[in-house]
């Protein structure tokens, strides 16, 4: 999914859904490499706030940003219940924390709506768009945005 994704078609996609907190998320199923438990990361100093630190997967050092924090929230205090959603994106791979991986879901371009039109900070930014659902709303995750190039850089 990218950022100038035609919101006005009828396509079809397979997402993961996830749970923060009371929050429901989404994310394209195509940008998903891995889906682990919790490991606790090792700092990384002068890292902005939301990046939690780094794990060795696999003999690669990857930086894990927690998402509660990168999307505007209070900050995960995470123990051995959450998981860690291993994200590709483009040649950046990454890890977000996520309290648990919900289920694999098809959204119908068609019903999902743009985030409303505010001066949006960067983590607002993060949004490609949100679905009504029955009593909830799901947000679509915008993968091309939630990990800054910078930070990338410095990782």
């Amino acid at each position: 999914m990218s950022e100038d994704t035609d919101l006005s078609t009828s396509q079809s996609v397979k997402c993961i859904s996830f749970d923060l907190g009371e929050h429901e998320f989404c994310v394209d199923i195509m940008a998903v490499k891995e889906i682990r438990g919790w490991t606790k990361p090792t700092p990384l100093p002068h890292a902005p706030p939301f990046v939690c630190g780094a794990i060795n997967l696999r003999g690669t050092v990857l930086p894990i940003i927690d998402f509660a924090m990168r999307m505007g929230l209070p900050a995960t205090e995470p123990d051995e219940s959450y998981v860690t959603i291993i994200l590709e994106v483009g040649t950046q791979v990454f890890g977000i924390v996520v309290d648990a991986v919900s289920d694999i879901v098809t959204l119908d371009w068609g019903t999902m709506q743009r985030p409303p039109e505010l001066e949006m900070s960067v983590d607002e930014s993060c949004l490609l768009g949100i679905i009504a659902r029955d009593d909830s709303m799901m947000r679509v995750i915008n993968t091309n945005v939630l990990f800054p190039r910078q930070v990338a850089a410095a990782a």
